[in-house]
């Protein structure tokens, strides 16, 4: 029988194996991210910031980031539709890691349960090539515990699409049934459990660690 967590988007009949491996996804399991923690910075007033962001820096149009397009050049188009927004689009790219907000409570702790196990760690992130060096840099402390980490605007290839995940396969040296994938996409996790990966949706440390723990990767 496969091993299934209750709510996790497993998808019965495909992840047979014991998994021994944990993939964590990066924006919104193990660090918040939300444009708006950036630009309440910069844009006071309420109306007209959720307009920006409806309309102008839109998740849609980051998404071309993590698909691995320059900011020089999508920045380029956009101030080119939103001239009087030029000073707000141009912050995007330099300060991108304001929109990163604090460590999803507990996952820090989490990872470094794992990691202490022996556990091998890895991920899979939508991220840009160009925003993500610097974050990975400055948050070396929590990252260097992983042995690999696919980044899809180094790929131009973006979750759910499943080469994403058969490209990271590979690489980590990892069968799908080794592996457990952890994000907070369902869209990500159905194109995960279809390869036959262990999928869990994330909602919190909370729910995952009992997950974890029936699989036998966590005390």
């Amino acid at each position: 029988m496969p091993i299934e967590s209750s709510g996790t988007g497993t998808l019965p009949g495909l992840a047979t194996d014991r998994p021994t491996a944990v993939i964590f996804d990066v924006g919104r399991v193990l660090y918040d991210w939300d444009p708006r923690i950036l630009y309440r910075r910069l844009i006071t007033d309420d109306r007209a910031l959720d307009a920006f962001l409806r309309d102008v820096v839109t998740t849609e149009w980051h998404f071309q980031h993590d698909a691995g397009r320059d900011f020089a050049d999508t920045s380029a188009e956009l101030v080119a539709l939103y001239p009087q927004h030029r000073e707000l689009i141009a912050a995007w790219g330099p300060r991108f890691g304001e929109s990163i907000g604090d460590p999803i409570a507990g996952m820090h702790e989490l990872v470094a349960e794992l990691d202490s196990a022996g556990v091998p760690l890895f991920a899979i992130t939508n991220f840009s090539h160009e925003f993500w060096p610097p974050f990975r840099a400055r948050e070396s402390a929590l990252f260097d515990r992983f042995r690999d980490i696919v980044v899809s605007g180094n790929e131009k290839l973006v979750k759910p699409d499943p080469a994403i995940y058969r490209l990271a396969l590979a690489r980590f040296g990892l069968e799908p049934g080794q592996a457990v994938f952890i994000d907070d996409n369902q869209a990500n996790i159905d194109s995960a459990a279809a390869l036959g990966i262990h999928a869990m949706h994330f909602t919190d440390e909370a729910t995952l660690r009992p997950q974890l723990r029936a699989l036998g990767l966590v005390a």
